[in-house]
């Protein structure tokens, strides 16, 4: 099978452009405003929103470059440069979240001045413009690492953005400025564990581990189910990139079995149960198997 199939990332490259756009518009709105207001939890959510246009603009490069053609050095392409996307994303938004609550730790100990109407009205605007970047991501964040990388962090703006709302509420009509504070720490929690999930979930992939919904015994049992099929050893699964999964195994047959019959079952049985797009299966007699153990001591 072909290695040249395009990750389920690139049909979304459309949806990636609407939300850079907004993104970026987003960030110069806050980011003004947040030095206009005084106010932390405006700026802390701008560079959030900045870490999303960079990480969104780092997922459009790597999925173009993805799409190029495999050579003889590289005979998988470049499809991992969507799950290297997903690692930087993840580091960068990790160093925001300590910034913002170290920032945050250190106005909680002064009272500085904050316009509370001016903050609340750039809030809602981006409440607004988050809540439409999801709606945009979320079919696609179950298909590719990468955009569910852009869509935590669009769902985690929005949320922020509700904090941001709340804490300009509270200023407004109590006057109590320790709330926009408080919601730069808010703002700071929300993006640690969703990005420490995508983290994971990437180095995963980079370390080859078996992909997440894989079991490795229902695959075994499927192999030795196939007709003509003794045994299996050296069975391996892992996946290039999100949505591209990869078997291969050495299957010891019968003999004089149908070797043609048994690769296309097994074939079809992967792709169907496992969602397992390239497969590759070294098919051998019982009396190989002294000679693949010794080579392997």
């Amino acid at each position: 099978m072909s290695h040249t199939r395009r990750s389920p990332a690139h049909a979304d490259r459309a949806r990636l452009l609407v939300v850079l756009g907004t993104a970026s518009a987003l960030f110069a709105l806050e980011l003004a405003a947040g030095i206009l207001t005084n106010s932390l939890a405006l700026i802390a959510d701008a560079g959030h929103v900045l870490t999303d246009a960079l990480g969104v603009g780092l997922a459009l490069v790597a999925i173009t470059v993805a799409a190029r053609a495999p050579s003889p050095r590289r005979t998988f392409g470049y499809q991992r440069l969507e799950i290297l996307a997903a690692v930087v994303n993840a580091l960068v938004l990790l160093a925001v979240a300590v910034y913002v609550l170290l920032e945050a730790a250190r106005r909680l100990r002064s009272e500085p001045e904050i316009l509370g109407l001016p903050m609340l009205a750039v809030a809602t605007v981006g409440l607004g413009v988050n809540l439409f970047a999801v709606w945009l991501l979320r079919g696609a964040a179950k298909e590719s690492l990468n955009m569910r990388g852009a869509y935590l962090e669009v769902l985690s703006d929005a949320l922020g953005s509700a904090a941001v709302i709340a804490a300009a509420l509270v200023i407004t009509f109590t006057g109590f400025t320790a709330a926009d504070a408080i919601a730069s720490v808010l703002i700071g929690l929300l993006i640690v564990p969703r990005t420490w999930s995508l983290l994971r979930e990437a180095l995963d992939v980079l370390l080859e581990a078996t992909p997440k919904g894989v079991d490795m015994a229902e695959v075994r049992r499927h192999i030795l189910e196939a007709p003509g099929v003794r045994d299996v050893h050296d069975l391996h699964v892992w996946a290039i990139t999100s949505g591209m999964n990869v078997v291969s195994a050495h299957v010891i047959v019968q003999p004089n079995s149908d070797a043609a019959a048994i690769l296309d079952h097994l074939c079809r049985c992967l792709g169907t149960q496992f969602d397992i797009d390239h497969s590759t299966f070294q098919l051998e007699t019982a009396d190989r198997r002294p000679l693949e153990t010794a080579a392997h001591r």
